[in-house]
């Protein structure tokens, strides 16, 4: 459905369809009569709505109703953009409380950090680095950001850039804030992802920002990857939506890692 895109290819669905896929993505499936219910509209306007979500590749069809698409290394960028959208909105308007103005700063790739960079768009004169281009087209719309990006083979998918070039051109700046994700976090704060050069892009921003930022909801909180990339204690401050679970804050103890709960604009 190429309606369902704009015009740098970024899905665009309504909020009725991002909280189905959310809904669906938590609970493993819904059928369409429950989805009805639910939103109090018609059986058809639910299945035009999923029907949308499948050709999109974000749901799939099963008997009855909708579940999740088969299991792959990760979710699909365009799924991982809807997926608990609020919370995400919530932590990018708490971590621009944390960024000023005239500030340099290095982007990762994800979906998170691009949120952030969309609650950041009032700022001014901010110097933008990434490897991220949904980030650098985000950062554009503000004429008063310098945006700086890597070159390099791009991932058409998740429309970043990986490789020695990313690694590079992170070392070659001094930034004040680095915002980056992660695929998971496992119990004992080892920080995850699925692929080798997703670690080192981080790891690269990390050694050359003053202040580090971890940026993540909290289904990252015990989900399985297999690349390891550093601590949870590695970083400055971790901005999350909810109070982070008793067995990963044990990684923390005694560290100078700070916490940010987006709970209702609370911090903690």
């Amino acid at each position: 459905m190429a309606d369902q895109k704009n015009m740098l290819g970024q899905i665009d669905i309504s909020k009725r369809q991002a909280e189905i896929a959310d809904l669906v993505q938590k609970a493993g499936f819904a059928s369409v009569e429950e989805l009805a219910d639910r939103f109090e509209v018609t059986t058809q306007t639910i299945r035009r709505d999923v029907n949308g979500l499948c050709e999109l590749g974000i749901l799939r069809r099963t008997h009855g109703g909708v579940e999740p698409p088969a299991p792959a290394s990760n979710i699909h960028y365009s799924t991982r953009q809807i997926l608990n959208l609020p919370e995400k909105q919530l932590i990018a308007k708490l971590v621009a409380g944390h960024v000023g103005n005239n500030q340099s700063i290095a982007f990762s790739i994800g979906t998170t950090p691009e949120i952030v960079m969309q609650a950041l768009v009032g700022h001014e004169k901010l110097a933008v680095f990434t490897n991220n281009l949904n980030v650098a087209f985000t950062a554009s719309v503000n004429p008063s950001f310098q945006v700086t990006i890597t070159g390099g083979r791009l991932r058409h998918g998740d429309r970043d850039v990986l490789g020695s070039a990313a690694q590079a051109f992170f070392s070659n700046y001094k930034v004040d804030i680095g915002i980056f994700g992660v695929a998971g976090v496992d119990e004992d704060g080892t920080l995850l992802d699925f692929h080798e050069d997703e670690v080192a892009a981080r790891q690269s921003i990390l050694a050359n920002c003053r202040r580090s930022y971890l940026v993540l909801d909290h289904s990252k909180f015990g989900r399985n990857a297999h690349v390891r990339g550093g601590q949870l204690s590695d970083v400055d401050a971790i901005f999350t939506d909810c109070p982070v679970p008793d067995v990963f804050l044990a990684s923390l103890e005694g560290t100078k890692t700070e916490v940010f709960v987006a709970d209702d604009g609370d911090e903690a």
